[in-house]
């Protein structure tokens, strides 16, 4: 037996309670014997008690056909069945669990160590790595491909690289499947993991299709394919940023996992336990086994028998949570600003406690996946939308508006790289990664900021600013979801005394990369410095979700740059993702250039610490401390006077059920927003009718702010 198997038994309790039914699960792999006060508990869950077969002993009664005993841990479990046959496949289950965990430990052999998990770590990270290293060969093979003139050789290192593709997805499914697998069979911190179905329930044939009638990739290389890629090397290749399948084109048959998801049987009183290859919730493996028999709330497992299995929630409640739920108060007395205001967020903690939510999430992904159209789970979502965080940005607002200040093009792009170092770490909010809302389209935010210089009051407001009821010494800020498909934001921050503004689009393109998820930021953004008639091309680096199987975290990669037309001078930042061996995390290095190209001062450190910069005349200083600066809060307009599609107002439920751990609030909220949202797109469709944004449009490639600084004060003129 291989699996699972479960159903009802009668267990004794006391002389004064005597047999109580319960539902039982016996897990062959864990080698546990779980019990539950009813299957909707199981569910959720909540064990009653728990039998480690290690070294157990099955017992039976000659007189009586439906009881039997099992006996470990000094404790003597007493149980019945429904009849003699049903005894008997339980008894069959229980021995064969028994024997399989006896052999594996006769298996061992004392004079060589057994293989550990740290092993399993290791090999899996060099794997990784060689892994990385193919990519980053294949897409050298493309360059070549690309700048060759020979038709035949083009053609024989088409033939090649395909061979390669396919044999890049072989091996990047097998890692995945390797680290589930891993996660299912080998608990980690005493949580044992639910196994995605989709995977290890069907046979190899089944999991892995082929399209377009292709045979799957035989990993095998020719000695040909081996020869060309070893020359490679003589190619320069871009390191230091996380390849997946999107960076290579696919022209073989692809891979994908299947999404079908097998549901158990429904097992009621007047059926005999049936196997199947489902954990229940993952659950915390005891020391030694227990039984709950003293305490005095019994319930009958017969109870709710008829329903299927409900998807558990992440976390229980707490008593003192069920009294302040949202479900237990009035919409009148609910504070929704207090909510966004608090910005401490639950961590996740290890994605082992939500593994059949994790890897049911996983069965519905294949590598270099999109993920726009893959419905995340609500318990990972950070209580704020995606157009909110964008204003983290500017979290530091007098190093921004400080750009202006400079009267030499020298001192301002160095201040505009200071300003975007520091505009990384306080989108963050803690070291696990939590995904903000995905805006709707339509969807706005709007904010501002006091800057510290400029505290003397004004009432010369700016009427025709992003956030009109602002003034003239205040930095606001606007964004808009000016897309679903593909999903593109769009933001505008502007200080009119200093007459600096900042104008960018982000299309947000997620992949699934197998063992993490990358998020490729396309766009740019603009910081024009009207005094100068200066304008600053940024781009954005790439946001990585690493270790998604155990303690999410968040790293960034890529490459950026930053030009001036008008002055010449720029600067390159590289973000460097972490190696695979030792390494720090949240690396960044970046070089300031002259006009002429060449560097005049080289920074390195941490985004989400300090950078030292190096300047050419040997002088070192630190550059820039996130650390040791206070992030300015953003004020918001409260909640009760914003309009209907502003962020804060649009998600307040979904943040109200995520504060109080309500996941069923929020995910019926989050669930309500995107159903509106399809009905409205389809209604729009069938009238034929185009989506109109609010604040931006799109010139060229570019979105741009309708009313833009630089505009409005052109049409008054009052622009120099």
């Amino acid at each position: 037996m291989a699996g699972i198997i479960e159903g009802p038994l009668s267990k004794w309790t006391n002389v004064v309670k005597g047999w109580q039914y319960r539902w039982f699960v016996l897990d062959d792999n864990a080698g546990l014997f779980s019990y539950y006060t009813s299957k909707e508990k199981m569910t959720r869950g909540v064990r009653r008690g728990c039998i480690r077969l290690k070294g157990a002993i099955v017992g039976i009664d000659d007189e009586d056909d439906t009881t039997f005993t099992v006996t470990v841990d000094m404790k003597v479990f007493h149980l019945q069945a429904k009849d003699a046959e049903e005894r008997e496949k339980w008894i069959r289950g229980l021995e064969d669990t028994i024997l399989r965990h006896a052999q594996l430990q006769r298996r061992l052999d004392p004079n060589h160590p057994t293989p550990t998990m740290q092993d399993f770590d290791k090999k899996l990270t060099e794997t990784d790595s060689y892994l990385q290293i193919l990519i980053d060969q294949v897409k050298a093979l493309e360059v070549r491909i690309e700048q060759g003139n020979d038709d035949q050789e083009k053609m024989r290192l088409c033939s090649i690289r395909d061979r390669a593709n396919e044999m890049l997805e072989s091996i990047k499914h097998t890692i995945v499947l390797l680290q589930i697998a891993k996660n299912t069979t080998h608990p980690v911190n005493g949580v044992q993991v639910a196994a995605p179905i989709s995977f290890f329930q069907s046979s190899p044939s089944e999991t892995l299709k082929i399209t377009n009638n292709q045979q799957p990739a035989k990993i095998n290389l020719t000695n040909e394919v081996v020869s060309v890629i070893a020359s490679m090397e003589e190619v320069p290749v871009q390191t230091g940023i996380e390849l997946g399948a999107e960076c290579v084109e696919r022209r073989g048959g692809n891979v994908e996992c299947t999404d079908s998801v097998r549901q158990p049987p429904v097992i009621s009183l007047e059926q005999p336990p049936v196997f199947y290859n489902q954990r229940p919730l993952a659950l915390e493996i005891p020391e030694t086994s227990y039984s709950s028999s003293e305490d005095e709330d019994f319930f009958d497992a017969s109870e709710n028998m008829g329903q299927s299995p409900t998807l558990p929630t992440p976390s229980a409640k707490t008593s003192d949570e069920l009294e302040t739920s949202p479900r237990n108060q009035s919409s009148d007395t609910i504070d929704y600003d207090a909510l966004y205001e608090d910005s401490d967020e639950d961590d996740l903690g290890s994605m082992e406690s939500h593994g059949s939510v994790v890897t049911h999430l996983l069965s519905q992904v294949k590598l270099g996946m999109d993920l726009t159209k893959v419905v995340l789970p609500t318990f990972i979502l950070e209580r704020r939308s995606l157009l909110e965080m964008y204003a983290d940005f500017f979290a530091h607002p007098d190093i921004f508006v400080g750009i202006a200040d400079f009267t030499e093009p020298r001192d301002r792009i160095v201040q505009v790289v200071r300003w975007f170092l520091s505009a990384f770490h306080a989108g963050r909010r803690s070291e696990v990664a939590k995904k903000p809302y995905n805006p709707i389209i339509g969807e706005t935010f709007r904010c501002w900021w006091d800057v510290s210089k400029d505290k003397t009051p004004t009432e010369t407001l700016v009427s025709d600013g992003p956030v009109p009821w602002c003034d003239v010494n205040q930095l606001t800020f606007v964004a808009e979801q000016v897309s679903h498909h593909p999903p593109v934001s769009a933001f505008y921050a502007e200080h009119y005394g200093k007459r600096i503004s900042f104008c960018a689009h982000i299309w947000t393109k997620s992949k699934f990369l197998g063992l993490s998820i990358g998020v490729h930021h396309i766009g740019q953004g603009c910081v024009s410095l009207l005094d100068y008639d200066e304008e600053y091309i940024i781009t954005f680096p790439n946001a990585y979700g690493r270790s998604i199987l155990t303690v999410p975290w968040v790293e960034l990669g890529g490459s950026v740059s930053i030009t001036c037309a008008k002055t010449g001078y720029g600067a390159t930042v590289e973000f460097l993702t972490k190696p695979f061996y030792g390494g720090k995390k949240n690396r960044v290095t970046a070089e300031i250039l002259q006009p002429d190209r060449k560097p005049f001062v080289a920074i390195s450190g941490e985004w989400n610490g300090a950078m030292i910069a190096k300047w050419a005349d040997g002088k070192t200083e630190e550059f820039v401390n996130v650390n040791a600066m206070s992030i300015v809060q953003k004020r918001v307009r409260p909640v009760a006077e914003q309009e209907e599609f502003e962020s804060r107002r649009l998600w307040r439920e979904v943040t109200l059920g995520l504060k109080f751990n309500d996941i069923d609030l929020a995910t019926k909220s989050k669930s309500s927003l995107e159903h509106r949202q399809r009905e409205e797109a389809r209604i729009r469709k069938e009238a034929n009718e185009k989506w109109e944004t609010k604040l931006f449009s799109l010139v060229g490639d570019n979105w741009i702010y309708d009313k833009p600084l630089v505009k409005r004060l052109t049409a008054s003129g009052a622009q120099n």
